[in-house]
């Protein structure tokens, strides 16, 4: 096979990226916008010893479930994975997913997962990071096209708060009313480096943060003053002072320009704080589904004691803590925790506390301290369980684990790590909180042997 080359070939399959997959002289050949079953023709763009793509050319037999996609930045943003087939069939390939990677990796014997699926596939998100960057014409808001740090400016996008399209306007319009460059990623120079906005779906509440480049952002007041303007319920903006280079979207350093620094949302029954750096799902109702297929994970009686590992803003832990005896919250982000002691008295938990610490470390001294949860809770990010975290959880022997998961693959290492220290999988749930993206959620129950 060349690059260039054009072929004829029937999807067989999709990967977690949602490209359809190809077989030709032995190799799988990766198209975005495939679908399975179709019978396709594509022009080979990239042809490698690790991997070969091809961008596709024309669609010869058309799967059933194939639609027209209804945004014009789809193929080119890197945002969406499956706006080319219908809901039915995406949360078909996200459940068979997670099923496929714990039978590979984890061992495991699954016939199937059940997933819950979204009743809102539109306007869901409550959280968006738009990266910026100076162009040959001036300041870019938008998302990166896929793979690649190539700006597309989107002035709409179909699965944000549109408050998220009103903040993007308002900042994009200051940058260039005042000349204020976006960041240059090669010279390091140019002070805004990335916009992110937070929205309260059930307040209305609006965060916005600006990641900068320098200590000082000039004409801040015009840009807050700009902001009350032109985004509704706006509570709130805040500075991030980021001069490290790298990917990371926030610095360390906060200064607030107006408000109190955060918003406050709704969620299952409690009113959570919620800041620019704290861990939040981004879909708020799904959020409470999921929680809730946790919280009959965990089995909480009322006599337990819960350890909530990687806690975020306490959202888990303090959703649970009325059927708990007592609840342990563990994070590793200083003003998540301020969050989660705040969303504790503001919702009049008193059986609840949270410790600024590495979950392994946590996990560690609890053990060694003798501490026993009857019930651990783990929501960690998207590589998953240090080896030392496993290691500390098993130590304590709690007679359940929840494992809330973002990603399967992971997930399924992790499992049969804890299978070798003698936690069974009981159950698997796969929730769809990522309508139209390619990632995927899951929840398991594991039980202790003997237990």
């Amino acid at each position: 096979m060349k690059k260039n080359e054009e072929l004829t070939l029937r999807v067989e399959g999709t990967t977690s990226e949602g490209l359809g997959v190809a077989r030709h002289e032995g190799r799988a050949i990766f198209i975005k916008g495939a679908a399975e079953g179709e019978l396709v023709r594509v022009a080979l763009t990239k042809v490698s010893a690790s991997a070969v793509y091809g961008r596709l050319l024309e669609i010869l037999e058309p799967s059933p479930h194939r639609t027209v996609p209804d945004c014009p930045y789809y193929g080119r943003c890197g945002g969406c994975d499956f706006r080319h087939v219908d809901y039915e069939e995406e949360l078909r390939l996200k459940a068979r997913r997670v099923r496929d990677t714990l039978v590979r990796i984890g061992g495991l014997e699954l016939e199937r997962v059940p997933i819950l699926g979204a009743e809102r596939q539109e306007g869901y998100r409550n959280k968006v990071v738009y990266p910026v960057r100076q162009g040959p014409e001036g300041p870019e808001i938008g998302f990166f096209r896929s793979r690649t740090h190539e700006i597309i400016p989107v002035e709409h996008c179909r699965i944000q708060n549109p408050a998220a399209d009103a903040a993007r306007t308002a900042v994009l319009a200051w940058m260039e009313r005042y000349r204020i460059r976006g960041y240059d990623e090669q010279t390091r120079t140019g002070y805004v480096r990335s916009l992110l906005v937070r929205t309260a779906d059930r307040t209305g509440q609006v965060l916005l943060c600006l990641s900068v480049n320098d200590a000082h952002l000039p004409r801040s007041r015009e840009l807050v003053r700009d902001l009350q303007e032109a985004v509704p319920g706006l509570e709130t903006v805040v500075m991030s002072i980021h001069k490290k280079p790298g990917n990371a979207v926030l610095g360390n350093r906060f200064e607030t320009l107006f408000g109190p620094g955060f918003i406050v949302d709704e969620l299952c029954g409690l009113r959570f704080r919620i800041s620019a750096a704290s861990f939040y799902q981004v879909n708020r109702d799904q959020a409470e589904r999921l929680y809730a297929l946790a919280a009959e994970a965990a089995g909480l009686t009322g006599t337990e004691t819960l350890l909530d590992l990687y806690c975020g803003t306490g959202t888990i832990g303090l959703s649970m803590a009325a059927r708990a005896k007592r609840v342990v919250g563990v994070e590793i982000v200083p003003q998540a925790v301020e969050d989660a002691r705040d969303n504790a008295a503001r919702n009049g938990i008193t059986n609840a506390e949270f410790f600024c610490a590495d979950a392994a470390q946590a996990a560690e001294r609890f053990a060694q301290a003798g501490e026993k949860p009857d019930v651990v809770v783990v929501d960690p990010p998207r590589k998953g369980l240090e080896a030392a975290v496993i290691d500390a959880v098993a130590q304590m022997g709690p007679g359940r684990v929840v494992y809330v998961s973002c990603d399967p693959a992971t997930l399924a290492r992790d499992l049969k790590r804890f299978a070798e220290r003698g936690y069974a999988v009981q159950s698997v749930h796969a929730a769809d909180l990522f309508p139209r993206c390619a990632h995927v959620e899951s929840v398991v129950k594991l039980t202790r042997a003997g237990t």
